[in-house]
């Protein structure tokens, strides 16, 4: 990547539609799941319609999901907005300001060498918008990297959808290269740990560390998902750096909804278990979220830590993601300049 870089800026500023004169050849586009844009049932109710019509999240038929789904956004946004209030900053929600945070700094790392912009994939500045500004400032070269460190067809597989629709629009794309997954990246590992022994340095060690990953239905996975066995080769890799046997390191999934069967073992019940069995002081991190969101500060940092106090718990800490931690950022810059690679070093 070899031409100057900058960051593109947040939502709402409109792209310049004219090629500008020596602008970078390359860009980077990070895609973060997204977020509504308030706290309100009217915001979440539009969220959850574009987020629960994504084919590759809920894969029923449609004549067999439409009716569901019009019930589920009569009921579930006032719920959802109530959990999204509980962690609402001065500054908005928590997964945008940290991904633009992390998205400017990754920017600051790769002066010089590519453009870094950030698009949700659902809700804005949506993936097809923040393509489209890239290609107006002159990016002939694009380097999508999905938030999402282990592939699901949920997650990543929804980013290619969406960048796949935003190529169709254009009368002459970029060229395009997509970060699959980085689950065993030795920089993404050595970032986790040292997230986590910072934190141990500073609060001390809980008896055991729980890793936490989203779920998905067990049927994916029997369909061919790879993401159980990226989430468990996380937890192998991230176990043997920071020299803990089995016992110290466990492995859940959280967020399930619907009643077929999720991966397991489930996140809340094995809070509770483990506090029956006498884990008074339990970590928590989860690796599986770039930057904190609804599912860490509010499902993980708030309701898993009052079903573990409820069942005789005396302590749930949970560790931050890595966020636009400094290793974070070296982590995503590496990874970006490897996956570029190979591209001539003036435009064709």
């Amino acid at each position: 990547m070899p031409q100057p870089s900058h960051y593109t800026g947040p939502a709402g500023t409109a792209p310049d539609r004219g090629v500008q004169a020596g602008a970078p050849a390359t860009g980077v586009l990070l895609v973060n799941l997204g977020t509504p844009e308030a706290p309100t049932p009217r915001a979440l109710r539009s969220y959850l319609a574009e987020f629960l019509s994504d084919r590759r999240v809920i894969d029923y038929p449609r004549w067999l999901w439409w009716p569901i789904l019009r019930v589920i956004l009569a009921i579930r946004p006032r719920r959802s907005a109530h959990a999204y209030a509980r962690i609402w900053t001065s500054a908005g929600s928590p997964l945008r300001v940290l991904s633009e945070a992390l998205t400017q700094a990754l920017a600051t790392e790769l002066d010089g060498q590519a453009q870094v912009a950030l698009a949700m994939r659902y809700g804005a500045p949506s993936v097809q918008a923040q393509i489209e500004r890239l290609q107006a400032a002159g990016v002939r070269r694009l380097l999508v990297v999905p938030l999402y460190p282990q592939y699901s067809a949920t997650s990543t597989g929804s980013v290619i959808d969406a960048v796949a629709d935003a190529l169709k629009r254009l009368r002459w794309p970029p060229e395009v290269r997509l970060v699959n997954d980085y689950h065993d990246d030795p920089a993404h590992i050595e970032a986790l740990a040292r997230r986590i022994e910072r934190w141990w340095d500073e609060h001390g060690r809980g008896e055991k560390l729980l890793l936490s990953f989203h779920g998905i239905p067990e049927r994916y996975v029997r369909l061919g998902d790879p993401y159980l066995d990226q989430c468990q080769a996380t937890a192998h890799r991230l176990r043997t750096r920071l020299g803990l046997d089995p016992s110290q390191l466990l492995l859940s999934f959280q967020s399930r909804v619907g009643r077929e069967p999720w991966l397991q073992p489930y996140t809340d019940a094995t809070v509770r278990q483990l506090a029956t069995e006498g884990v008074r002081r339990l970590d928590v991190a989860c690796p599986g979220f770039a930057v904190d969101c609804l599912e860490t500060l509010e499902e993980i940092a708030m309701q898993n830590r009052d079903f573990f106090l409820a069942a005789g718990g005396k302590e749930l800490r949970y560790i931050p993601a890595l966020n636009d931690s400094p290793e974070q950022v070296a982590s995503l810059a590496a990874l970006a300049r490897r996956h570029a690679q190979g591209w001539p070093d003036s435009d064709a």
